[in-house]
């Protein structure tokens, strides 16, 4: 059986939940005795392409088209759909996230197969295809059997942690006949954010909340981030009042992330933005009112005033670098 994996890139440059899912579906292809077949879509170099293999791609077939350099779902799921039928593949596996979201239910219906989204394990196959994902915004899991023929999986970010597999990946260029009524989205202007870290990316997050009183206090969550190398976010109060751009507040209504250190500043842990950084590997929370709900949910928390903890932390982390 075979198992058919979408290598996001962007601007020509594999993400690291791309090399996750790859290492995802070789797992997976191992235990169903099948072989891993990569897709990468839009202009990316053979060197590039080559990584795949590190984390168990056999094949990587290279769609690349001027088209297909800006991202759209309608265009995208036709490619993949096609690649699977001409190559056999009955399992199909995408990262879960603003992408994967997109281009999964559309190859649900093109394949007629099942899908389970936010997979946080590989599947149980013995004697069934059973997958195992969050429920109740983290709060419990579920485990879903997909009884279709066509099964699709997209895989959680930051669930696996990644281990090179050394296998030597055969690069094969494909074409699929696409026309303009394939595509669905005009690019006409994009703009990007320089010098930071997405958020979806970050292995270190940041966060700030309404404890830090106002936007000209925001300087110490930015150093503190800056000396670990990691992304700034905060809570949805902030983005509201405006202190802080939309794009920087998770939540149950923001963005979800599941980093391996997740550092709360002066935010007291509501329900909502809980459900968008539960899956962070460790919790950290700095608050003054030792009664915050976020305490609940922390692996470590410090009780103490943030302008006389932040500025202290940094400096210690700063030592510990230098030493």
């Amino acid at each position: 059986m075979k198992v058919l994996v979408y290598a996001e890139s962007t601007e020509g440059k594999f993400k690291k939940s791309s090399y996750e899912t790859i290492l995802y579906a070789s797992k997976l292809a191992k235990k169903v005795s099948g072989e891993t077949i990569a897709v990468s879509i839009g202009n990316v170099s053979d060197e590039q392409l080559n990584t795949l293999g590190k984390y168990g791609a056999n094949k990587v077939l290279k769609v690349s088209e001027d088209r297909l350099n800006s991202f759209d779902s309608k265009a995208y799921s036709k490619v993949i759909a096609e690649l699977a039928k001409s190559e056999g593949a009955n399992i199909i596996v995408l990262s879960h996230n603003y992408n994967g979201k997109a281009i999964a239910p559309r190859l649900s219906v093109k394949l007629d197969a099942g899908l389970v989204s936010g997979a946080v394990e590989l599947p149980n196959t013995d004697g069934s295809f059973k997958v195992k994902k969050g429920v109740f915004s983290g709060k419990a899991f579920a485990h879903y059997e997909i009884k279709s023929e066509n099964k699709i999986i997209s895989l959680m970010p930051n669930s696996i942690a990644l281990e090179e597999n050394n296998v030597t990946a055969e690069i094969v260029q494909s074409n699929i006949d696409l026309s303009d009524q394939d595509f669905g989205v005009q690019v006409k202007e994009v703009k990007k954010s320089s010098g930071k870290i997405p958020l979806t990316e970050a292995e270190l997050v940041v966060s700030g909340g309404r404890g830090l009183k106002g936007p000209e206090n925001w300087g110490m969550v930015e150093e503190l981030a800056e000396v670990l190398g990691a992304g700034t976010a905060s809570s949805r109060p902030v983005a509201d009042m405006g202190w802080r751009p939309h794009e920087e507040h998770v939540g149950q209504t923001g963005t979800a992330i599941r980093p391996n250190l997740y550092i709360a500043i002066g935010i007291s842990g509501a329900i909502q933005h809980l459900a968008g950084v539960n899956g962070s590997k460790t919790i950290v929370v700095i608050n003054k009112d030792p009664e915050a709900p976020f305490f609940k949910a922390a692996d470590y928390g410090i009780v103490g005033d943030a302008f006389e903890v932040v500025p202290k932390l940094t400096e210690a982390i700063k030592e510990l670098k230098a030493s």
